[in-house]
């Protein structure tokens, strides 16, 4: 078997509840059969158009020969190193691929001025500019973040005298906007599948392509893939994506609508990134949905497990760790990553059934983009700060937060306003470069508010678990971290620059989530990032 799932405890007694009806209904073979009927009539007809995941192996394959000769043509022109301008399923897929395989693939899914930069340089071992080949990826086309990159990398590589189309290819549906720029430039372009959305769409072009340009065997994971095809598809008690949906989204009532994904096996790191936006994106809509919460193994939530949160850990071998009983009470995932990809996109597909919502909109998505758009076409003011303190900018959703007047009150009071069933979000709009430790916090916050913690970078994680916390359950409470930097670069043909992008996309999101959603914000702003964040970790212990 290419993946094993073992469960113990509740989560067992859970699976053993929910198996009988998941296979009664066929609904493994119904996913398998494209039925789009599987997830009610209001989904069906968006389900009629998002079901070519099903068969991505075969389709994918023509692709392999392909991919790899053009790698072959760019390695004899001298080019070293691959960048991969995208957002959500464009790149969160190709990272965790190239991740796993040890290959090296730069992944620009930021607006932070100073990460833009550093993409286009290069380094003096990877290699620079000249160098690089950009992978523009973009399911619509039309992706702000990516269109801004490739506007970035078009007029730097004419700074060298390179020609953009010599240097950029790009993966997008047949008939966006970008396709059709991207043929009328001449570049080399990959359609992908338009029935497969953004979040199935790992074992696509658009996970296949710019993991193959950097070097990694896609074809050894297509055929991982493959091998798990015939477990899924049957209506059986040993499917692993039965019992793992059942294990994800069982219990009725009673249901754990947390899931903590722990890795403790090394040879797929990022694997739980991209998990946490399938699910998140998938489920997190009419008041309901699974929070995918990435923990380490020694995270406060692992530690002392909240009630309503379940942990999935992946380790190297499911079935010894059952046998010997360890982590009692766990979900226990194995597999190899081609695997892992089939039996989370079904396990996901067949948990939004069972929810009762369809696992293949995205309808809150839209609400951050239209609030950026707003920001940028206005340009107002930016909002007073509720004070400054050791270079720190404090701005709140509700006067109350900031009546202690410091930054270790105001988190208090945010943590105050968290629901016993509710959650804090980490959301961080800064150049994670420069800042890389600022990830750490999220340990601190998960131990000082004693509650479900999750950490995404902005503007990344809009596309990912940014629908959830618009369309989920509205038990979330919200820190924002953002900066002040000298930091910037135009973009060609608009209006705005990098920085006043994403300064108008964290603003967009607090004001969605505070003014449309009720929810409680605080957005910290760091004049000198790399002083403030020390005092921001003192606050937050």
């Amino acid at each position: 078997m290419t993946f094993e799932v073992k469960v113990t405890g509740h989560v067992k007694s859970v699976v053993d509840a929910e198996l009988p009806g998941l296979v009664g209904s066929l609904v493994a073979s119904g996913i398998t059969a494209g039925d789009a009927s599987l997830w009610g009539p209001a989904a069906e007809d968006e389900a009629s158009r998002r079901l070519g995941w099903v068969q991505a192996v075969s389709v994918s394959r023509p692709l392999v020969p392909e991919i790899t000769a053009l790698r072959d043509e760019f390695v004899a022109q001298g080019v070293t190193r691959v960048v991969l301008a995208g957002m959500g399923g464009s790149s969160l897929a190709p990272e965790v691929i190239a991740q796993s395989a040890g290959v090296p693939l730069v992944i620009l899914d930021s607006t932070a001025p100073g990460q833009v930069l550093a993409a286009i340089d290069g380094d003096a071992e990877a290699g620079g500019l000249a160098q690089t080949l950009l992978v523009v990826s973009s399911k619509s086309g039309s992706t702000i973040e990516t269109d801004s990159a490739k506007r970035a990398f078009e007029a730097a590589y004419r700074d060298l005298g390179i020609d953009p189309a010599e240097r950029i290819v790009v993966v997008t549906d047949p008939g966006s906007p970008l396709e059709q720029a991207a043929r009328a430039d001449g570049y080399r372009v990959f359609t992908a599948d338009p029935t497969v959305g953004g979040r199935y769409s790992a074992l696509t072009a658009f996970g296949l392509v710019p993991a193959g340009l950097a070097g990694v065997d896609i074809e050894d994971l297509l055929n991982e893939a493959d091998a798990t095809l015939l477990e899924v598809a049957i209506d059986s008690p040993e499917n692993p994506a039965l019992v793992l949906a059942a294990a994800i989204a069982g219990g009725g009532e009673h249901r754990r609508d947390k899931l903590g994904l722990v890795m403790d096996d090394a040879h797929l790191p990022g694997l739980p990134d991209w998990i946490e936006q399938l699910i998140a994106e998938s489920t997190g809509k009419q008041g309901t949905g699974i929070l995918p919460v990435v923990l380490l193994p020694v995270s406060p939530e692992v530690e002392s497990t909240p009630e309503d949160l379940q942990v999935a850990r992946f380790v190297d071998d499911a079935h010894k760790l059952h046998l010997f009983e360890h982590h009692h009470g766990e979900i226990l995932v194995s597999g190899s990553l081609g695997a892992q990809f089939v039996v989370w996109e079904y396990a996901t597909a067949i948990a939004g059934r069972m929810l009762g919502i369809d696992p293949f909109d995205q309808p809150d998505v839209e609400s951050a983009k239209v609030a950026t758009r707003g920001l940028l076409d206005a340009r107002p003011a930016p909002t007073p700060p509720a004070f400054v303190v050791d270079g720190v900018e404090v701005r709140v959703s509700d006067p109350a937060l900031a009546v202690s007047g410091t930054v270790a009150g105001v988190l208090e009071a945010l943590w105050a306003t968290v629901p016993a069933d509710g959650y804090v979000s980490i959301q961080a709009y800064v150049n994670r470069l420069d800042v890389p430790q600022l990830h750490g916090l999220r340990e601190l916050v998960a131990a000082d508010a004693g509650r479900p913690t999750t950490f995404g970078w902005g503007p990344r994680f809009l596309h990912s678990t940014g629908q959830y916390h618009k369309g989920g359950p509205a038990n979330g409470v919200f820190l924002q971290i953002t900066e002040r930097t000298d930091v910037d670069l135009e973009i060609p043909g608009r209006p705005f620059t990098f920085s006043e992008l994403i300064q108008a996309q964290a603003a967009g999101d607090a004001s969605v989530l505070a003014e449309g959603h009720g929810r409680p914000v605080v957005t910290l702003t760091l004049t000198d990032p790399q002083i403030d964040v020390l005092s921001l970790f003192e606050a937050a212990q």
